[in-house]
């Protein structure tokens, strides 16, 4: 589950101008890192 925090360090990762779609797309991709880390 993602958390508030990190959620505004990945905005923060993100250029100035940015689309939703490259937004939600870090997000999904941070997401699914970290299910990997806790099923290894």
């Amino acid at each position: 589950m993602l958390t508030k925090n990190k959620v505004k360090q990945s905005i923060d990762n993100l250029p100035d101008s940015f689309t939703i779609d490259e937004l939600i797309d870090q997000l999904i991709f941070i997401e699914k890192v970290e299910q990997g880390i806790k099923q290894s």
